[in-house]
């Protein structure tokens, strides 16, 4: 609408049109009210029935809640409406009628199952705190992109349909390629390897990742987002370094551009980016103090997953965001290298926050005759990969990087109970639609 005015931009003084969503509508007999609300907030609308014309008052007051309207009037100051003006109208168009009985109350006095509102997904998405969670998680991409940029990282996009998959496994989603067998891919890693072989060196990605898994709980989806940094010429810790600069960006945006949705979510006052550099512990000393806790029915042992009990039982012992490095080469996957000096170990690290993993890396191996043989110690068959190893054979530099779960870091900045509350259409194990 060429001459719409956002509510938040209507001053005492102004005649306006103003556009939106009826979220309320009070009765109190001579005088009533409508509240409309727009993306930018809510305006109040006047109707003194004695004083207006009685289709005006008739159309304004006997529209549903959660219709479409426009409203042309004048604004005055007003004290007692809730942003304090009001408008009061000189005409009112009805543009689009919702039904009277919606699948959920989009002004949130009515509480709804999260399925019921992840099939009503667009009505889920008026209310203020569901939509401050997707204003915060644009404000966190927007500010994970520039901390990449500013470390001199180049973006890129990779294929999500390829010939094989990342990691091997039966976590792949098969698809029909023109005749061919192909696979949803599982992570950019391979390629953003291949990149730092190439003039770019160092680079990023924010993009889509696919996993067939079974799981079904609170913290998995079978498509997500990943945030992924590669660097040539850096070694896993200064990978770590990078990682944790771009976490540190990422909450440090929210804090100083997002209070109001902060505020919606009622996390203003308690919100804190971290400040300390997170810790580090070696996968021994985790293991070390998981078992010291006390909480797990078996003690770990070396070469032990770390299970989710176990990671809940650490995070509650450190207390922030940490570094487990140094985990066994035998459960990282083949691109992780092993140290020089010791090759029971990795150079993969995972980031934590307290209530879970949000981050996998390490520096990869870059020679390839150690590359090519842990491909077949891991059951994987080279040739399959040519694509890939081809590379290493024309110079590809020592490097190193990670992928970050972009919906795990919203789910944990802001306490969320369900990861699927940090996307807008989750697919898991039952949600294809919508």
């Amino acid at each position: 609408m060429r001459n719409r005015t956002y509510t938040a931009d209507a001053e005492p003084g102004d005649t306006v049109t103003v556009a939106g969503w009826v979220h309320e509508i009070r009765d109190l007999g001579g005088i009533a009210f409508l509240i409309l609300r727009d993306t930018t907030g809510k305006i109040q609308v006047k109707f003194e029935k004695d004083e207006m014309d009685d289709e005006l008052v008739e159309t304004g007051l006997g529209v549903h809640r959660e219709s479409v309207i426009t409203v042309t009037g004048d604004v005055a100051e007003e004290p007692r409406a809730p942003t304090g003006v009001e408008v009061t109208p000189e005409s009112l168009d009805v543009v689009a009628e919702a039904e009277a009985q919606l699948p959920l109350d989009p002004s949130g006095k009515v509480d709804a199952e999260l399925s019921t509102r992840l099939d009503n997904r667009t009505l889920d998405l008026r209310k203020d705190e569901v939509k401050a969670i997707f204003e915060i998680r644009a404000e966190v991409q927007r500010a994970v992109r520039e901390k990449f940029r500013d470390l001199r990282a180049t973006e890129i996009n990779t294929p999500k349909i390829v010939a094989t998959g990342t990691e091997g496994g039966t976590e792949l989603f098969p698809i029909t390629y023109f005749g061919k067998e192909a696979f949803m891919n599982q992570s950019p890693q391979l390629f953003k390897q291949l990149m730092v072989g190439s003039g770019l060196e160092r680079v990023f990605e924010v993009g889509p990742i696919f996993r067939a898994e079974e799981h079904n709980t609170p913290r998995h989806l079978n498509e997500a987002t990943s945030i992924d940094f590669e660097s040539a010429f850096i070694d896993h810790t200064e990978a770590m370094d990078v990682c944790e600069a771009v976490v540190k960006a990422a909450y440090e945006a929210v804090e100083e551009n997002c209070q109001d949705e902060l505020e919606a979510l009622d996390l203003a006052e308690e919100f804190e980016a971290p400040s300390g550099e997170f810790p580090r512990l070696t996968y021994e000393e985790a293991i070390q103090r998981i078992n010291a806790t006390g909480e797990l029915d078996e003690q770990l042992v070396w070469g032990d997953d770390l299970p989710t009990e176990g990671e809940k039982a650490l995070g509650d012992d450190v207390g922030e965001h940490y570094f487990i490095t140094d985990w066994p080469s035998e459960i990282k996957p083949f691109y992780i290298k092993d140290h020089d000096d010791d090759e029971t170990l990795s150079t993969g690290f995972d980031m934590m926050h307290p209530n879970m993993e949000l981050v996998s890396g390490g520096q990869r191996e870059h020679r390839y005759d150690h590359l090519v043989a842990g491909f077949e110690q891991q059951g994987l068959d080279p040739d399959a990969f040519e694509y890939y190893t081809k590379m290493f054979k024309y110079g590809m530099p020592p490097h190193a990087g990670f992928g970050l779960g972009g919906e795990r870091l919203i789910m944990t900045m802001l306490g969320l109970e369900n990861i699927r509350e940090a996307v807008l259409f989750p697919r898991d194990r039952q949600r294809l639609s919508p």
